[in-house]
């Protein structure tokens, strides 16, 4: 009954923010303009992915984007971007949001963050028995070596988790990979959407596991600092009700299907609505 409570009034503060309080501000411009602009990453299944016979995109953050223009009752502009240009192209106000945006307190000085659109765990890609059901403290030791990405979520993770591991640090995700499938790492560390995808699509590299205690992380929508308040709530409203009622992880599934993965492949009592 609660948690019916809740989801009918995240429902109605969505709705009636697009009523009479949404009468002038942020929504009225982006309504006068006709469209949401949102950045867009090429080749980052499963969040996007842009077809290159028919150009369009599609992926997970894609169809968030959507369901709120919709909303709005707006077309979606995609702005091709990246992964570190979509915070400055939401500061610039070049694009009205941007999707799949790990909250950390560096980022919330630049940006406004919306509630959570859904948790992302991290987890180790290996295929080494020896980093089977261990805790972070025990994976925390000389003895292991792990790969990771430059200046990711995941690096910032290795930081805290694991100082006394050998980590090796790339500029690329592709190039950890590389590491990890040749024998010079023991395991890729990086988020339990991306490892998905890349246990399923790298031969030899591994399973996923998921060191304890399990480490969660809230992906947000980030909003550019000058946006009013009725816009900052709607998105948030919108963000918790699809999240409690599980659109979003619906989404989520249907963007990994193309990668041969369902819910059966993620670890028990995993779920990305937190």
């Amino acid at each position: 009954m609660k948690l019916f409570t809740s989801l009918c009034g995240a429902a109605v503060v969505a709705m009636s923010l697009l009523g009479t309080s949404a009468s002038a501000g942020t929504i009225d411009d982006i309504r006068a303009r006709g469209v949401l602009r949102v950045p867009a990453i090429l080749n980052e299944v499963p969040y996007f992915n842009k077809d290159v016979r028919s150009n369009e995109w599609q992926g997970f953050a894609i169809e968030m984007a959507k369901d709120i223009a919709k909303t709005l009752d707006v077309k979606l502009e995609i702005v091709e971007s990246s992964w570190a240009n979509a915070i400055l192209d939401v500061q610039s106000g070049k694009v009205d949001m941007a999707f799949a945006v790990t909250a950390t307190p560096v980022r919330a000085m630049s940006v406004s963050f919306s509630a959570p659109t859904y948790y992302n765990s991290f987890v180790i890609v290996s295929s080494k028995e020896e980093v089977d059901n261990k805790t972070w403290g025990e994976l925390n030791d000389p003895k292991y070596t792990f790969a990771v990405d430059m200046g990711s979520a995941q690096d910032l993770i290795t930081q805290q988790y694991l100082p006394k591991a050998n980590i090796l640090r790339f500029k690329t995700r592709d190039e950890a990979i590389v590491a990890v499938t040749t024998g010079k790492a023991d395991g890729l560390v990086n988020t339990m959407l991306n490892g998905l995808v890349i246990a399923k699509k790298a031969p030899g590299i591994g399973e996923v596991k998921v060191p304890t205690p399990v480490l969660s992380t809230p992906s947000v929508i980030a909003l550019n600092y000058s946006a009013d308040e009725t816009f900052k709530s709607f998105v948030s409203a919108w963000a918790e009700y699809n999240r409690r009622i599980g659109n979003n992880q619906t989404w989520i599934v249907k963007s990994l299907e193309p990668s041969g993965i369902t819910l059966e492949d993620m670890p028990i009592g995993f779920g990305f609505g937190g």
